[in-house]
């Protein structure tokens, strides 16, 4: 009966890609049941959820740079760790509310992964947050492990695998070997750094102010690491820096890929770092294994091509990169125990 009980209450437990742009959640049977953008919109002065409490993820989204001045669309997420803890606990509530669908007899344990790079008092925050918004137990696992056994890395052999992934706020690299990272860097430039640079690109080169939900579609519409097929041209409206009235440009392929260029090459600095970083032993093994690349970043085409240039070696984007960490977190999921040494735990909230 113990069991029976056990594997019921299970099933309610919840795996979280807690992403600065993007918050995934998925349950045990690998179900990703929600996809949605890190944003919060509340009433200012108050940091009450607007919408009954339901401007949270795609309707906040929505919401950016169209508020009034009494509202608020917030991203409680910075470079991947937490920004404003008060808005994260509200996020993470409706979330899990939402994941359960008001279902569960018991609050679930959750695996929530986080970058690798962030401090103890980081980590402890996530941990907060997740327990007040409702985990009975919350799990931590760095991103790039998540993110391996995601995409079925032999992760736990004595082979080197090599994980990138590209978030929203900061970018994973880990070459990983025998359930360990033989050699990991986390760096705080990733897909909000892409857009802020198209961002800046657009306004010294063609004096026109766009904003953050603009620049996001030029870099998944025209834009691309490397040359790829067709050059492709995208009309967008902005401010004139001149005169401040409203005005349209039209830019094209080669524009986005000169802006894109100087995070790139950052980017392209952390994954040259942690192969310096990896011992000789691992060279061979990569050298046929290459690079696996996740996250929303890995979607730019030609980024494969891209990295493989500047490293020598294979590159390929998983089939599924902007669910490959949340997958990971399903893995841990199911044998909590075996996983154990790799998890970081709050305490049990029964």
């Amino acid at each position: 009966m113990f069991n029976w009980l056990k594997s019921r209450f299970s099933r309610n437990d919840l795996g979280i890609d807690l992403g600065t742009a993007n918050t995934l959640v998925i349950t045990l049977d690998g179900d990703t049941i929600i996809s949605e953008p890190s944003v919060v919109a509340v009433y200012k002065g108050t940091n009450e959820v607007i919408l009954g409490g339901n401007g949270v993820g795609d309707e906040a989204y929505r919401m950016l740079g169209r508020t009034p001045t009494n509202i608020e669309a917030l991203r409680p997420l910075k470079g991947g760790v937490i920004a404003d803890f008060e808005i994260t606990e509200k996020m993470l509530r409706y979330f899990l509310r939402k994941a359960q669908n008001g279902t569960s007899l018991m609050n679930p344990r959750v695996v929530i992964s986080v970058p690798s790079g962030i401090t103890t008092v980081e980590r402890r925050a996530v941990i907060n947050s997740a327990e007040r918004a409702g985990a009975r137990k919350v799990y931590l696992v760095d991103e790039p492990m998540a993110a391996a056994l995601g995409v079925g890395m032999p992760v736990t052999k004595a082979q080197g695998s090599m994980i990138v992934d590209i978030g929203g706020g900061t970018t994973e690299v880990a070459v990983l070997s025998l359930s360990g990272p033989v050699a990991i860097k986390s760096v705080k430039l990733a897909g909000d750094d892409l857009d802020d640079a198209i961002i800046d690109y657009v306004r010294k080169n063609h004096n026109l102010q766009i904003g953050p939900q603009t620049a996001e579609t030029l870099k998944k519409t025209i834009g691309s690491a490397t040359p790829v097929g067709e050059e492709k041209t995208l009309e967008v409206a902005g401010r004139d820096t001149l005169n401040l009235m409203p005005r349209k440009a039209v830019m094209n392929s080669e524009d986005i890929r000169s802006a894109l260029e100087p995070a790139l090459q950052g980017i392209m600095r952390a994954i040259l770092d942690c192969l310096e970083l990896a011992p000789p032993e691992i060279g061979s093994d990569l050298l046929e294994q290459g690079i696996v690349v996740v996250g929303g970043g890995a979607l730019l085409p030609g980024l494969d091509s891209y990295i493989s240039q500047g490293t020598g070696l294979p590159c390929s984007i998983d089939d599924d990169p902007l669910t490959a960490v949340v997958r990971g977190t399903a893995k841990f999921l199911e044998d909590l125990d075996l996983y154990a040494p790799f998890l970081s735990e709050g305490e049990d909230q029964q």
